[in-house]
């Protein structure tokens, strides 16, 4: 067992870490309270080869692998969790078309998505479709030589700024979650409005509302076969939802280190504040939790690159870093007091950001339950 990272590994970590300090961090505060949505730092990570690592080199990919985009998302997060969603709503439909796209459809629509040159999303989420995907309303009925669209996703990251997106909605309601199909679209077509919604956190990733009305999608841009969207649906999670536990990850180290740097410099009662034993305790948990969970993550990756089953591991991977990322966060904010409290620190901004990982790419419950289930024996994970 090598818990080493190959040096190829660690060039990519320190390649990311540099462009994080370099291009994100100096405005990272202005683009949160601004709720700026930066494409120019979606193309910069593109031409840096950021959401290649998991596309072969045939499709303009570099192949480095999934260890390699943990490492890059971890790194992302930790200057700026909004920026690390980029890389989910570029490389999330880029793998879902890598592995049941046709040849032509590769070739054509995946390069874009890498590059950073189309801003990408996936698109499930409803009114009254969440954790449960297969009570979506969204329907695509065949209407000539394409398909006519119509129903409503809602907190779509990107939604407000997309050029294309990848959509799930039923063609056969009777099969039932067998009756979903998946389709990427050009969302610049007529027939469909946008609405950006507000958030508690992660405010530089845009996210809102896609109204489809007779939004007509060529046949040509079916990905798999029809009844095949669910399996594509949650497919695709288990990988977004691998990225999803790195930028937790990132967002945990961050709340941490911002702990210890202001424990060691703050002085109360005539001695550092890291000195008194309840902040020692929480410091202590939270390096505990970001480690387990670090390792739970890469282990995931590992799996990935390896090509074996890693649904388990990537359910408990992104609930030990959703829950570190949260503990963390809350934990900073105490050890800083009004100082973690003040929108002049980042430490707030951590805590809002840190509660989304709870909830996206399925949230912690959802995650709980396939672990349970499968330790239960009731329904095995990696089959």
């Amino acid at each position: 067992m090598d818990f080493d990272l190959s040096e190829e590994l660690v060039a990519v970590r320190d390649l990311a870490r540099d462009f994080a300090e370099k291009e994100i961090a100096p405005t990272a505060a202005k683009d949160d309270r601004g709720h700026t949505f930066r494409k120019d730092l979606v193309l910069k990570m593109g031409e840096l080869g950021f959401y290649g690592c998991v596309i072969p080199e045939t499709y303009g990919g570099n192949g480095l692998g999934f260890l390699a985009l943990t490492l890059i998302t971890e790194e992302i997060a930790l200057v700026h969790s909004a920026m690390r969603v980029f890389i989910n709503m570029q490389v999330g439909p880029a793998l879902a078309l890598l592995q049941f796209g046709t040849e032509e459809q590769k070739k054509r629509l995946i390069p874009p998505l890498i590059r950073g040159e189309a801003v990408g999303c996936f698109a499930i989420t409803e009114p009254d479709a969440g954790s449960d995907v297969a009570a979506m309303r969204a329907a695509a009925v065949r209407k000539g030589d394409g398909y006519v669209l119509k129903g409503t996703k809602i907190w779509i990251s990107n939604a407000p700024v997309a050029d294309n997106a990848l959509i799930y909605a039923y063609t056969d309601r009777s099969q039932k979650h067998r009756g979903i199909s998946a389709f990427y679209a050009d969302l610049s077509q007529p027939g469909v409005s946008r609405r950006s919604l507000e958030t508690l956190g992660a405010h530089a990733s845009p996210i809102g509302e896609l109204t489809f009305e007779n939004f007509r999608v060529p046949t040509g841009n079916l990905v798999g076969k029809e009844g095949e969207g669910f399996k594509i649906c949650m497919w695709q999670l288990n990988h977004t939802r691998l990225s999803c536990a790195a930028g937790a990850l990132g967002v945990a180290r961050a709340a941490r280190e911002a702990a210890v740097s202001y424990a060691n410099q703050r002085e109360q009662f005539g001695q550092k504040i890291g000195q008194f034993q309840m902040n020692q305790d929480l410091i202590a948990q939270m390096v505990v939790h970001e480690e387990a969970a670090r390792l739970l993550v890469c282990r995931a990756a590992w799996l990935a690159d390896q090509k074996q089953p890693n649904n388990l591991e990537v359910s408990m991977a992104k609930y030990a870093a959703a829950e570190s990322a949260a503990f963390a966060a809350d934990a900073a904010l105490r050890i800083l007091g009004a100082y973690g409290y003040s929108t002049e620190f980042p430490v707030e901004r951590y805590l809002r950001d840190a509660k989304s990982y709870q909830i996206v790419e399925g949230s912690s419950n959802i995650q709980k339950l396939i672990i349970a289930q499968d330790a239960l024996g009731y329904r095995k994970a990696n089959r």
